[in-house]
């Protein structure tokens, strides 16, 4: 009678434990140090807006804010780009801060984190 290992794969015609047979030599360490790793590949650096940049994303809102059209908003924070979509209710220069409604609710954005804005119309 053949005895069956759940472990063993089938991988073409080789029987393969996977990552099991790794996990011996692996230290808590080292797999946080891969952890890591794996999270920089997935960093996207802050672009970098020049004066033409800041001026067309100023009259972008400007001109959203007051047709009260709907817009995507991209934002850079912690290393990663984020998309917001919603219409613009106000500019909240003092504070720099930006308020949009989504279907979501309200939420504020910080003006110095948005790199780009669209009109969606």
């Amino acid at each position: 009678m053949k005895k069956l290992n759940r472990e063993f794969k089938m991988r073409g015609d080789i029987k393969d434990r996977g990552n099991i047979k790794w996990q011996g030599l692996m230290l808590p360490e080292h797999i946080e140090m891969l952890r890591e790793w794996y999270e920089e590949d997935h960093h996207v650096p802050r672009p970098d807006l020049d004066e033409y940049d800041l001026q067309l994303i100023q009259e972008e809102l400007d001109i959203a804010l007051k047709r009260k059209c709907e817009v995507l908003i991209e934002t850079w924070k912690d290393k990663q780009i984020s998309k917001h979509r919603g219409v613009i209710e106000e500019i909240q220069v003092a504070r720099r801060e930006l308020v949009y409604e989504s279907p979501f609710g309200t939420h504020r954005l910080s003006l110095d984190e948005i790199v780009a804005v669209m009109l969606i119309d």
